[in-house]
């Protein structure tokens, strides 16, 4: 069994929990393979928009990152498969920057993902997606309704689908249906269910994998995983290859979401 998203203390809106106390973990629980894909410093002259910017990992952290990596692969070899990853945010606007970090590192890496978290609105300025149920809130009366910011959300995806960020471009999406974080606080009439399918038919083109994410399944106002069952439906039509990632941000949440991955199989 795998996790393909796993966070670490080098995250400075997780826990402190050692890369130590992840492995146990994933041990108990029968995993044979983890990939630890921290959010990689962002782009060179994005501002992080959230108060406390705190959503990727630090530069001046990178070449600790990858020192306790290979020393955490030293001392579990022979128990589990160890990779050395991360989440890559894919912003409009950054797309140079980011193809130059990936240039530069990722040689270093066994397994990454690319995500979308920050979008640009009307006004030209980001906002972090996730943030919270507040913030979301603020982002619909920018947007005009909950509906927009999905459409804009799905847009963006696509395009990090569809641009060349170069040969380290990371082949899976990061947890695709983000937007519905909030969904029961902000429901939406409609899905978008066309831009969807679009996205999962660009995925197969490009042969790309999916992230099968637990971590909605533990958030109050989702309950469902990212992407929910139907989306799941559709990609194994289209041959799409599924990892589970628990996007865990401390140890105890490893195998979030799990079940729900293993009642589909």
């Amino acid at each position: 069994m795998k996790d393909g998203h796993v966070h670490t203390s080098f995250c400075p809106h997780g826990t402190k929990d050692s890369l130590d106390d992840y492995i146990q973990r994933a041990l108990q629980l029968g995993y044979t393979e983890i990939t630890f894909a921290e959010h990689a410093p962002l782009p060179e002259g994005f501002i992080d928009p959230t108060p406390m910017k705190d959503s990727a990992m630090r530069y001046e952290d990178l070449e600790s990152y990858f020192q306790s990596i290979e020393k955490a692969k030293g001392r579990y070899s022979g128990k589990i498969k160890i990779n050395t990853g991360f989440e890559i945010d894919f912003i409009e606007g950054y797309e140079i920057q980011t193809a130059n970090f990936l240039n530069e590192f990722g040689p270093r890496l066994d397994d990454a993902v690319l995500s979308v978290h920050f979008l640009k609105n009307p006004a030209g300025k980001y906002d972090c997606l996730d943030y919270s149920p507040d913030k979301f809130g603020e982002m619909v009366k920018e947007y005009g309704s909950a509906e927009n910011i999905h459409q804009h959300y799905y847009q963006t995806v696509l395009k990090s689908i569809r641009t060349d960020l170069g040969p380290y471009k990371p082949k899976r999406i990061g947890h695709l249906t983000l937007a519905n974080k909030f969904r029961l606080k902000y429901p939406v009439a409609q899905e978008c269910t066309d831009e969807i399918i679009e996205i999962l038919e660009t995925v197969a083109k490009h042969g790309y994998e999916l992230d099968y994410n637990g971590a909605g399944t533990a958030k109050p106002l989702c309950r469902e995983p990212y992407p929910p069952d139907w989306v799941i439906r559709e990609a194994k039509k289209l041959g799409i290859r599924l990892v589970y990632g628990s996007d865990a941000h401390q140890a105890k949440e490893l195998g979030q979401g799990l079940d729900r991955m293993e009642t589909k199989k």
